[in-house]
């Protein structure tokens, strides 16, 4: 007897697809004569996806049914869904229409609400899996371009856990040429060092977004070092602080700058900026000294607020 995980009998409605579905499991721990098989949530026959049944049926690699809409699959692929569709296919009486797929049920539940154009947030998939979920896209045929957007679901899932593994989200991105979500997950990699990027992952990046990675950072360390330049300007001499008193203040202000220039990585914080060249002001007996640090830090402070944190929306300039 072949019983489904709702306890029900389902060979009367599908005899052929289920027949084929079912000899793709062990069944070591169920009952004598009873086979257990696993079926989608989402995608199920009790789904009412469209207002047509569903007329095929997909089982992973861990042995998860889903089942879906032949024309619907057609429509979103380029390929015929890895060649394993045809426009042709007579439905789910026959026993071709179970198709074996090469993914874990995780991957392709994802690629599925994806081609269904739902949100799969409530399942929690991790970021391993979503970017394995768009990499599968190419595979079927499934334009990743097209279905990770900023108004698709799979795009703002990938960028709220972007923070957690930078370098992960960019490569899938760059991979794909996914503009938009290589943009906004570039901040994110402002915490990475790029030396501890291995080949393999430059390679899935490609030329074009590592460059452009490379740059982001490259610029910022740049634009820092630009910034800390200029000292605090001087002031007119008093009778208590001469032109040689306040090149003290230079000299330690450049000390000072050339540690934060040194030891500064592109995620270098406001924070980390004024707790070198604040104290800086305790070592000065002149009140005007002082007031010109004082604003020097706040301009610099400004300025390197100002400088980009992520890349430019557009690659076709480079």
């Amino acid at each position: 007897m072949a019983m489904w995980r709702d306890g029900s009998d389902r060979r009367r409605i599908y005899p052929h697809a289920l027949s084929a579905a079912l000899a793709a499991f062990d069944t070591p721990r169920n009952s004598p004569g009873t086979t257990l098989a696993s079926v989608s949530t989402a995608f199920n026959l009790n789904s009412r996806l469209l207002p047509i049944p569903p007329d095929i049926v997909l089982i992973t690699l861990d042995g998860v049914l889903f089942y879906v809409h032949t024309k619907k699959l057609l429509r979103s692929s380029s390929n015929r869904f890895n060649g394993l569709l045809s426009p042709k296919r007579e439905a789910l009486l026959h026993p071709e229409a179970l198709l074996s797929v090469d993914e874990h049920s995780s991957v392709m539940n994802i690629v599925l609400h994806s081609v269904y154009n739902l949100s799969c947030a409530h399942y929690n998939h991790p970021l391993e899996t979503l970017c394995a979920a768009v990499d599968a896209m190419s595979k079927f045929g499934i334009s990743p371009q097209e279905h990770v957007v900023p108004t698709k679901p799979l795009f703002a899932l990938i960028l709220n856990q972007a923070p957690l593994q930078p370098i992960l989200a960019y490569s899938t991105a760059a991979s794909h040429d996914i503009a938009e979500l290589a943009v906004a997950v570039s901040s994110h990699t402002l915490s990475i060092d790029l030396q501890t990027i291995t080949y393999e992952i430059a390679a899935k990046m490609g030329p074009v977004y590592l460059r452009r990675l490379f740059f982001l950072h490259l610029g910022r360390l740049e634009a820092l070092k630009t910034l800390l330049i200029s000292p605090p300007p001087l002031h007119p001499c008093t009778s208590t602080c001469d032109f040689g008193d306040q090149k003290r203040l230079t000299r330690a202000w450049t000390l000072a700058s050339a540690h934060l220039a040194w030891e500064a990585r592109p995620d270098l914080s406001v924070s980390a900026i004024q707790t070198v060249l604040c104290p800086l002001a305790d070592h000065l007996p002149c009140e005007m000294c002082k007031e010109n640090l004082a604003e020097r830090v706040k301009q610099l402070v400004v300025q390197w607020s100002m400088v980009k944190v992520r890349l430019v929306a557009r690659v076709a300039s480079l």
